[in-house]
Formats: structure tokens, C-alpha cells, sequence
């Protein structure tokens, strides 16, 4: 299988127990997550060699984080020890009509501290087939959006594959900052990953959808997918629909376009929602496993990462642990949920 290196955070996730508001709760659930640690966990899931990069402090809650990632198979070698502490996010899950909240508590963690010193990013992605990052890295600090391009120059020195998933972040940064990181870095990528809000805010594109109201007619991307190739010359775009009827209940699907074809995927009706957190991501990493198993076929590459990541909204934790034979069941069409004996 392939080597997929992802640089990013992984924090300490804080959740209030059930569906409890933060000032109900007496104590809370503790899980380890973060954007690029959560596709290396899908991609490990789905037998890749995959390698998570990031800065963690030498205490027990760094040593936490990186034996969370052990656990799923994801290769740790090159995590760099120090700093301060970990970033600890903050999560109430919602339900019905009221939302989900999210406090971050990151400020000072060892990876916005981090030095090029840290990272030796031309060993990092030798013999790698793809290079994964997200939109948060940069926004995290200016020293980590440094970082994030020197790890993008080194995988083109090295012939590496790279996909960006745009995820902007409005607490952590304007769309004025943003683009003005994030456009820059655009020449490094091959695959773009974003949805509506993302492609507006990070590059500037707006869609003609309105995916509050539930108006996700995909040919509203089809130009906008168009210009985002032109103007970056990425090899792929691919964006998430997320129609948003409650906290609760969310239809979900996906496009993707290569220049060539224009391929919309089959539409899932997820509820309840057991936790969201992670749906991106978990469309990332079956998006990059996909792509490298189906080179020739987008559309199947693309419905298993639709299927992987509907599945992802069903388990709890930013971590998505379905595994590759579920996945293709459902992207096959097995959507009863009847009892595996």
C-alpha cells in the first residue's frame, strides 16, 4: 500500500458528556484529534503506511496523543518532542435545532511554536506517495504556516502527490489572512478539498448553491470548479454538500472534477447524527485512498469516500474506525444497518 505523510495538530478533545451543555456538565469525555491526524488514522485503517508529523510536549498528555495515534496504526517516528503543552478543543454536542459549539484552547501549543529545526522535511517525504494538509496548520500560527510550506516544497522536490483540505476556521483566523496564506500555497497542490464555504473564504470562490436552505444543485459548482483549476492548476477539485436540516439530521454528498468529468455522488440522508466531528476529514482520507486505488475511475473513488465519511458520522470521536470492507459495503449500496452475525 502506499506512504501518506499528513502535518498538522492533534489536540485533546474535551466533550460534555451525551448531548449536556458545557455549564451542565461535571466531567468530560477525553479523546485525542485534529484535521491531518484524523486522515492518517483513516488511511492507516485502510492498510497505508501512513505518517503523522507534528510537535508534542515530552509530558504524559503529549505521550497521551501520540499513543492515541499508535493505536490505529499510524507511524509516529517522526513526531518532534517539546514545547509547552498540547491544544485542548472544547466540544457540546448539539441536537435538533440547537448546534454543536466548539472553544479552542490552543494558543502556545508545541506545533504553533514549532522551528524548521524540528523537521527534517526531505527525509520526511522520501519514498512518500502523498502529502496531506489542511487549511488549520497555517491558520494555527505564523511560525506552523512557515512550517506547512517547507514541508510542501520538500514533497515537490520529492515527487510527492499533495492534497489541501481548505478548512478554514473562523476562529482562528479572517478570510482576509487567509487567503493571503493560503492562495500563495495553492501552487504546491495537486488535489483541492473543500466545501462551499471554504473555496469562498480561503480562495475566493462562491459557488452558486445555498447549502443552508438545502439548494446543493451541483451544477451551481461546476463553473467554480472550473475557474479554481485554471487559476491554481490543481489536477482535481472535490467539495463536500453537507444540507444542514438539523444538528441532528444532515444529508450528505460530494463532487469531484478532474477537467475531464464532472461526477456527482449518490446522496445519504444521515440521523441521527452521532458525532460530526471528523466528517471532513474522514472524506479526505477516503478520498486519497480512494484516488490511489482507482487512478482510472473518480466516481469510485469518490463514492467511497462519501460512504466513508457518512460512516465516520456515526461513531463517536474525531476518529473515523470504519473499516475498508464496511465502507465498500455501503458505497455498494448496503445501507440497512441489520446485524453482522
Amino acid at each position: 500500500m502506499a506512504r501518506i505523510v499528513t502535518f498538522g495538530e492533534i489536540m485533546l478533545r474535551l466533550s460534555s458528556p451525551g448531548q449536556k451543555r458545557f455549564v451542565q456538565s461535571e466531567f468530560f469525555d477525553v479523546v485525542y484529534g485534529g484535521g491531518e491526524a484524523n486522515v492518517a488514522v483513516s488511511c492507516a485503517n485502510y492498510g497505508h503506511n501512513a505518517v503523522f508529523v507534528s510537535k508534542l510536549p515530552t509530558h504524559e498528555i503529549g505521550q497521551g496523543a501520540v499513543n492515541a495515534l499508535r493505536r490505529f496504526g499510524v507511524n509516529t517516528e517522526f513526531i518532534a518532542r517539546g514545547g509547552d503543552r498540547v491544544g485542548i478543543y472544547f466540544l457540546e454536542t448539539g441536537a435538533s435545532m440547537r448546534p454543536s459549539k466548539v472553544i479552542y484552547d490552543r494558543a502556545g501549543s508545541a506545533i504553533a511554536e514549532a522551528e524548521p529545526e524540528d523537521f527534517d522535511f526531505d527525509t520526511i517525504m522520501k519514498g512518500a506517495d502523498w502529502f496531506h494538509w489542511s487549511g488549520i496548520t497555517p491558520a494555527i500560527s505564523d511560525k506552523a504556516a512557515k512550517l506547512t510550506r517547507l514541508a510542501c516544497e520538500a514533497a515537490k522536490r520529492n515527487g510527492v502527490t499533495v492534497s489541501c483540505d481548505l478548512n478554514f476556521r473562523k476562529k482562528l483566523w479572517t478570510s482576509e489572512k487567509a487567503q493571503s496564506i493560503m492562495k500563495p500555497l495553492m501552487q504546491y497542490v495537486d488535489v483541492c478539498i473543500g466545501n462551499e464555504e471554504d473555496a469562498q473564504l480561503c480562495l475566493g470562490f462562491k459557488p452558486q448553491a445555498d447549502v443552508e436552505s438545502g439548494k446543493t444543485d451541483a451544477s451551481g459548482y461546476y463553473e467554480i470548479f472550473k475557474g479554481m483549476r485554471e487559476a491554481f492548476d490543481f489536477k482535481i477539485v472535490a467539495s463536500t454538500l453537507r444540507e444542514s436540516m438539523s444538528a441532528s439530521h444532515n444529508g450528505w454528498k460530494a463532487l469531484i472534477y478532474d477537467g475531464k468529468e464532472f461526477y456527482e455522488s449518490k446522496r445519504y440522508d444521515i440521523f441521527p447524527i452521532i458525532d460530526r466531528v471528523g466528517g471532513g476529514d474522514s472524506f479526505s482520507g477516503g478520498l486519497i485512498h480512494g484516488l490511489l486505488s482507482y487512478p482510472e475511475n473518480q466516481g469510485k473513488a469518490l463514492e467511497f469516500a462519501v460512504a466513508a465519511s457518512a460512516l465516520k458520522h456515526t461513531i463517536p470521536g474525531d476518529f473515523n474506525i470504519a473499516s475498508k470492507e464496511e465502507v465498500e459495503n455501503l458505497a455498494g449500496g448496503n445501507a440497512s444497518g441489520r446485524v453482522q452475525r
